[in-house]
């Protein structure tokens, strides 16, 4: 596995946290289950390029913010995208 996926999976794995959403609901907006999600965030499946267009329409970042990294991607987050309240504990996302 590539270290570019393993970037990308934490990439996701900040915007679903910083957007309140889980793999359910993040499955829903692109149109795949939660088990796919989980799958493809486990990296016993890839995200595919067809899958980053959709993310990064879900998110409504560009495809470029989706793989300049996390915190980058994050920042970019439009206002109107970003949970109210972020979990009352820090998380610790593994690179």
């Amino acid at each position: 596995m590539s270290s570019t996926e393993q970037h990308l999976r934490v990439t996701i794995a900040a915007l679903m946290y910083a957007t309140g959403e889980d793999q359910r609901t993040l499955g829903a907006g692109l149109g795949l289950s939660q088990a796919q999600i989980s799958r493809k965030q486990s990296g016993h499946a890839s995200w595919s390029l067809a899958n980053l267009d959709r993310l990064a329409t879900h998110y409504e970042l560009s495809v470029i913010d989706l793989l300049a990294g996390a915190d980058h991607a994050v920042s970019r987050l439009p206002a109107h995208r970003r949970a109210l309240a972020i979990g009352g504990r820090q998380t610790v996302l593994a690179v």
